[in-house]
């Protein structure tokens, strides 16, 4: 085995290694090569090259988001590392444990007219858990340190340069340990800045460094029956309680807590796609429950009929625009939110925040809770029910449209895959049908960009040990086709394209349509299609463009191709709006 001669590149991959950072997304470059050697040239890691910065950032957080451990990212000096911030602040939002590895030139060469060099201290810093900004190696009887060269030689009149190696050895570690941890303890991105003087590229037999490991502890509330005495009383006195989850890894939660909440007529539980939870009680398309209210002739009436009096909630960033705008204006009295690290005043009126992991919560709360008689859950379970049977009457009188292809897309995915989906349109759509209970769903939720949607799923499919489908839209697709230029697509990965020619969900939104400053800045029209990026990597294409088409394609979509697999179905640019919005006047009336 090799490794680098640096002894800040030794640090920090043993220390990695001693964490359990396994997979290490490297892209090329010079200044960053101790850190690429010395990861590549040990089996213990698993390495991926990947050229274009911003798509690795989002691959790795893929495999991140798959394992609930940390990914790390490793990148040369300069404009490389701003690149990664798409990712960063996704991660960020998200609660996924990314670790940014950032080689960078010594302090000495940043604003004298260096190369590949930039300000990379605290570069990200409203979008980080923690910034390492780690000291530079003395490299033999050599005294350019960290700092101006006046600094450097007042420090060594005082200092032997192996005393001074040893202070500078200690804080890397401390730093290193620091960073390390919090992405562990706290799940979200952190920055470790990593100054190399050249040479860079010398190697040794064996490891001469053998950094402390401090073992990250998560440290978790928990909450005694006396404590939570108080809101038991609450809730139990309560005749409406409104339980809204958010983004939820699978199978996260005791599937016991959800029967006893799917039993209590007081209570309705919404849920969203990437909830991941799945009770025939529970309503997991919200806005066909809320948007037909509106059009109501007295919407009041039934806003109040739904208005909690207790609203309970836990999970990540909620998609619904519905769900929120209505208990913004119907706030509740109480407001609970459950979650080890933060508690957004999403809905302005949060008034408890429960600093414990759902199922700790609720292995305490529900003990000492008893259902109660009330028509909230029967009667807006009725209401379900009949959305249901209008939504299925809709889709049968429709033209080919956005609407039409999900539906059909969405009802034929096999079993026990894992779906991943791009934001925008394609998220807010999936919202709309009830999902095979059999997947995992994912989707970029902390900042909703279309970015790295594509790099995502690549990562996620990589680790996963279900098919991946990857649902998209056109602009998300285009805009990180890069997420395809790498050598670690699985055969069995599928990606379904949804092309209209443009940004369709500006169609939905107030605005002026059909001008041609519409076309050209909103809604970004094109005549694109994605077969030239399929033949450059190798994936299978087919273009889908009728109704006919899809229903007797798609089933034979999922069989073994013997490479990854792309269907692009274009519907008609102008009438997907109208069909959506139609939908909800059509559910209001029946």
């Amino acid at each position: 085995m090799k490794y680098s001669n640096i002894p800040l590149a030794q640090t920090v991959t043993a220390l990695c290694k001693e964490k359990g950072i396994k997979h290490i997304i490297i892209s090329p470059g010079s200044r960053n090569a101790p850190l690429t050697i010395s990861f590549t040239e040990d089996s213990y890691f698993k390495t991926y090259s990947i050229v274009d910065e911003r798509c690795a950032a989002f691959f790795a957080m893929g495999i991140a988001q798959q394992l609930g451990k940390p990914t790390a990212v490793v990148c040369t000096s300069g404009s490389a590392l701003l690149n990664y911030y798409p990712a960063i602040a996704e991660a960020f939002y998200s609660d996924i444990p990314l670790v940014v590895l950032s080689a960078d030139r010594p302090s000495y060469r940043i604003d004298i007219g260096d190369g590949q060099t930039i300000r990379q201290d605290n570069v990200y810093a409203r979008h980080i858990l923690y910034t390492a900004l780690l000291k530079q190696d003395i490299r033999g009887t050599e005294l350019k340190l960290s700092g101006d060269g006046k600094n450097a030689s007042k420090l060594t009149k005082d200092l032997s340069p192996i005393h001074l190696q040893n202070e500078i050895q200690q804080n890397n570690e401390r730093e290193l340990n620091k960073a390390l941890n919090t992405a562990f303890e706290e799940c979200g991105p952190v920055h470790i800045n990593i100054p190399f003087e050249e040479p860079l590229y010398n190697k040794v037999e064996e490891q001469f460094v053998t950094p402390q490991n401090i073992v990250p502890e998560t440290m978790e509330e928990t909450y005694s029956k006396e404590a939570l005495q108080p809101f038991m009383d609450i809730w139990n006195k309560a005749a409406r309680k409104l339980v809204l989850v958010g983004v939820n890894a699978p199978d996260s939660i005791d599937m016991a807590y959800l029967e006893a909440l799917a039993k209590d007529d007081s209570v309705i539980v919404f849920t969203e796609t990437t909830s991941n939870i799945n009770h025939s009680n529970f309503f997991p398309n919200i806005d066909k429950i809320i948007a037909p209210l509106e059009k109501l002739e007295n919407p009041e009436a039934y806003f109040n009929k739904l208005k909690p009096e207790v609203l309970l909630t836990f999970g990540g960033m909620i998609i619904s625009k519905k769900i929120k705008a209505f208990l913004r204006k119907n706030q509740p009295e109480n407001h609970w939110h459950i979650d080890t690290k933060k508690a957004y005043n999403t809905y302005y009126c949060l008034s408890k925040h429960f600093k414990t992991s759902p199922n700790k919560f609720f292995n305490e709360f529900l003990q000492g809770i008893q259902p109660k008689l009330s028509d909230y859950l029967p009667y807006w379970l009725s209401v379900k029910a009949s959305r249901s049977k209008a939504h299925k009457q809709y889709v049968t009188q429709i033209p080919f449209s956005d609407f039409k292809a999900y539906e059909r897309i969405l009802k034929t995915i096999p079993d026990n895959y894992q779906l991943q989906l791009s934001n925008s349109s394609t998220i807010r759509y999936a919202q709309l049908f009830q999902l095979n209970n059999t997947l995992k769903v994912f989707c970029n939720r902390g900042t909703s960009g279309i970015d790295g949607s594509t790099s995502t799923a690549v990562g996620a499919a990589v680790v996963s040990e279900e098919a991946v489908l990857f649902i998209t839209g056109d602009l998300s697709f285009f805009y990180d086709s890069n997420a395809l230029w790498n050598n670690y697509l699985k055969t069995n990965f599928r990606i379904i394209l949804i092309n209209n020619g443009g940004g369709g969900i500006f169609r939905i939104l107030p605005g002026e349509k059909d001008s041609k400053n519409f076309d050209d800045y909103f809604e970004t029209t094109h005549n694109l299609n994605a077969k030239g990026i399929c033949d450059t990597y190798n994936i299978d294409y087919q273009s889908i463009t009728t109704e006919e088409e899809l229903f007797d394609e798609i089933p034979k979509f999922y069989e073994d191709k013997g490479r990854p697999a792309l269907m692009e179905i274009f519907t008609p640019r102008k009438i997907n709006d109208e069909v959506l919005l139609k939908y909800f006047t059509f559910l209001s009336k029946n």
